[in-house]
């Protein structure tokens, strides 16, 4: 198990199903992990603010017996009057582990390669790994199953779509990226990604037209059209992005027993349809709470005693 947790990518299939079935028992049965990391503080640096990053860290570490020290823009300052290398090598020799959720991800690589704790990947500007990997916890959970299913983002090629790319590659399933013109994910995402599916039997597919991208799909998902630091854009991607709504007839193209997922916060009447995200086959909320309970399993895995 590789020491950090930056990219789902540097995980083999086995070790991302270890996640997953210990992220299964710490929901099932939370009173049995209480003390895992009793006495571990994890700092958590913000370069952006976050609900549900902030409360689903913070609270799964009090729930395994340790504590969280929130670190935000004006309490921590990368690259202004502290490099990165002092910061993580100061922070080791106070806390257990670091969550960083920042903008450049090579700020999250180069904490993690000067620290001597574990550092985890928060969310960055290429990838997002803990939300996909409750992604794929919820998943498994409606579904019952994840390989050879259809797994289709429709939206931004962005970190979500990069890190459902190599998640969906990693639990065999075939991931389909329906694009608008001049926001396809980053080609060498892709290319890696194809060469995990190859390995697993899943497949990569990756198109400017979301209705072939949602066809026959057992999963559909979106995001917000204009990320954090890309409101300058909202009114340029809101043209660029006509078609790419996910409403009910987008969802009529998937599977019947389709489900529905958003990372949030979600803009309704832009990337998704109110009736879908409220709808009986949205379960965002459920994803939303599995942040929580995959985030414990990393921290246990990373942090914990006997582990």
């Amino acid at each position: 198990m590789p020491r950090d947790f930056l990219s789902l990518a540097d995980h083999s299939p086995e070790q991302i199903r270890a996640y997953l079935d210990l992220a299964r028992q710490v929901k099932l049965h939370p009173q049995g992990f209480r003390d895992v990391c009793r006495g571990r503080t994890l700092a958590m640096i913000f370069q952006k603010p976050s609900l549900r990053t902030r409360v689903s860290f913070e609270t799964g570490i009090y729930q395994l017996g340790g504590q969280g020290l929130y670190l935000g823009p004006k309490d921590i300052q990368l690259h202004r009057g502290e490099t990165i290398a002092d910061t993580a090598r100061v922070l080791s020799r106070y806390v257990d582990g670091i969550m960083a959720r920042v903008f450049a991800h090579q700020d999250v690589v180069d904490l993690a390669a000067y620290a001597d704790v574990p550092v985890i990947n928060g969310l960055s500007d290429l990838l997002h790994p803990c939300q996909v990997l409750a992604d794929l916890q919820t998943i498994e959970e409606k579904l019952g199953s994840l390989a050879g299913r259809k797994w289709t983002y429709i939206g931004d090629g962005n970190n979500m779509a990069h890190s459902i790319l190599f998640g969906g590659a990693l639990a065999g399933m075939t991931v389909a990226v329906g694009h608008p013109r001049g926001y396809a994910p980053d080609p060498e995402i892709v290319t890696r990604a194809r060469d995990i599916a190859a390995r697993t039997g899943g497949a990569i597919q990756v198109t400017e037209d979301p209705g072939l991208a949602a066809q026959e799909a057992d999963v559909v998902y979106t995001d917000v059209w204009a990320s954090m630091g890309q409101e300058a854009e909202h009114a340029e991607r809101l043209k660029r992005f006509e078609g790419f709504q996910v409403d009910e007839a987008m969802m009529g193209r998937a599977r019947p027993g389709a489900i529905f997922m958003h990372c949030l916060p979600a803009h309704r009447g832009e990337e998704v349809a109110a009736e879908v995200i409220d709808g009986p086959q949205s379960v965002v909320f459920d994803q939303a709470e599995n942040r929580l309970h995959a985030q414990k399993a990393v921290m246990i895995k990373l942090m914990g005693d006997r582990w």
